[in-house]
């Protein structure tokens, strides 16, 4: 992002001062952007490397244009970085609350890190303050909060739940542009902070009640895993009655009803939200008794659909062991460095256990994936078309940009067998037919090529 937001500063005298504890995305981000409107902003986190770290200017995260707007708020006073979240609280209006909820091993949500940033602020809440959980949380997690202050303190609080939609790889576009904003409280001493707060993000401001605010979420995210399992599936119908699943997506995606979002077939989805919070919707539904049986297909089809790729090179070899895959991509999405339950993952694990040679490389999640996934087959490499020099097959899993403009030709040549298979409809027919590939894609067999052959549908 070049420069500062438009609406800088439209707060005015009105500015306010807020505490965000915890500087995970969500955390970092949020208050980042709170302070680019021209609020006062301390982030608090309680690891002191981290917030040495954030002090010097430096991001721990892959986020485009963040760090610009760190460093630019930090020189102007507006933002600041702590781990004494007593005088965090003391010096805030609002508190918002965005520690992580990491699945438990059943799939609920682990509540652990939001309990605690409750009591801490029960111990030292000393006057009026606004309470709001940003954190992805179940249904009822916002009055735990309130039990929990009330429990310590007799000072006055509202609570408030007002949920995040960022995207990884564009969250500062998507947190100073929302769609919407959504505010769950029963107090109208929040609601009306809360809406002056935000009011120069967006005019969509949903006010509801706490409960519904945290389902929206959960309903949201939910809906989204849904769309990608849906033309997931229709893409493998796609493979065996030869459509076309991006014109298919194409002609749905013109009906207002439907929308073009989230229909683009590939290996699924990743990342530290629609896994975790699909799992969490799944369990919210089954401790009240209810069987969210949609819900657990979209999680089964996606997890599924990862292995599409494995079916591929096991149809075209056999057996992969003693084989070199290049694997290009291992980040969940592009534009950011998170693994966080990447396709990558389960597919490189399945290669390197049935005895293949993987030869990976990803232009910024490296780091992070080496702490996943850490195997003697596995070579890291440091350019791309150092991962494909003598491979017997190229998989693309992550549609960064670099890759859709390699020359295709050139890669061919560098490779022991020249197969592609294209998890995310990198390439289109111009590409794939001048490049010498034999080549499958995700639910466009007409794009399928071999040797300047159409190839088996598969």
């Amino acid at each position: 992002m070049g420069g500062h937001h438009p609406k800088l500063c439209e707060l005015g005298e009105n500015k306010m001062n807020i505490a965000v504890i915890g500087t995970g995305y969500v955390g970092l981000v949020s208050g980042v952007c709170f302070s680019e409107l021209g609020n006062r902003v301390i982030c608090v986190d309680n690891n002191q490397d981290k917030v040495e770290m954030l002090n010097a200017g430096e991001v721990p995260i892959y986020e485009p244009g963040l760090q610009e707007l760190m460093i630019a708020n930090k020189r102007a006073g507006k933002l600041s970085f702590t781990s004494d979240i007593a005088a965090a609280i003391r010096e805030s209006d609002i508190i918002f609350i965005a520690v992580g909820t990491p699945s438990l091993p059943n799939g609920e949500a682990n509540l652990g890190y939001v309990e605690q940033v409750a009591i801490e602020i029960g111990t030292h809440l000393e006057s009026y303050k606004i309470v709001v959980t940003k954190s992805t949380v179940p249904v009822g997690t916002n009055d735990r909060v309130r039990e929990l202050i009330q429990s310590i303190s007799t000072q006055p609080f509202d609570v408030a739940s007002v949920p995040e939609f960022l995207r990884e790889g564009s969250a500062v576009k998507d947190t100073l542009n929302p769609d919407r904003i959504v505010i769950g409280t029963d107090s109208e001493r929040a609601i009306q902070a809360l809406k002056k707060l935000h009011r120069p993000l967006t005019e969509n401001l949903i006010i509801t009640d706490i409960r519904s605010a945290e389902m929206i979420k959960y309903a949201s995210n939910a809906f989204l895993a849904t769309k990608i399992s849906f033309i997931n599936e229709i893409s493998n119908i796609c493979e065996k009655v030869g459509a076309d699943v991006t014109r298919v997506a194409e002609g749905m995606g013109y009906d207002k009803r439907i929308g073009s979002s989230f229909l683009k077939a590939g290996i699924g989805y990743g990342g530290s939200c629609f896994p975790k919070d699909t799992q969490a919707l799944i369990q919210i539904a089954g401790q009240v008794d209810y069987d969210f049986r949609l819900l657990k297909s979209v999680v089964q089809v996606n997890q599924d659909q990862r292995f599409n790729v494995i079916r591929k090179l096991e149809e075209i070899f056999g057996t992969l062991s003693g084989r070199t895959i290049a694997v290009w991509g291992l980040a969940f999405k592009p534009d950011t460095d998170d693994v966080r339950d990447a396709p990558a993952i389960d597919i490189i694990r399945y290669l390197t256990e049935a005895g293949a040679v993987v030869k990976a490389y990803d232009p910024i999640a490296t780091a992070n994936f080496r702490k996943e996934v850490d195997a003697t087959s596995i070579v890291w490499e440091e350019n791309p078309l150092h991962a494909a020099r003598g491979a017997d097959a190229l998989c693309v899993l992550t549609e960064w940009k670099e890759f859709s403009q390699m020359n295709l030709m050139e890669l061919a040549s560098m490779m022991s067998e020249a197969i592609m298979i294209d998890g995310r409809n990198v390439y289109n027919k111009e590409q794939i037919k001048a490049s010498g590939f034999q080549y499958y894609s995700v639910g466009r067999p007409g794009l399928n090529h071999a040797e300047g052959k159409a190839a088996a549908i598969i």
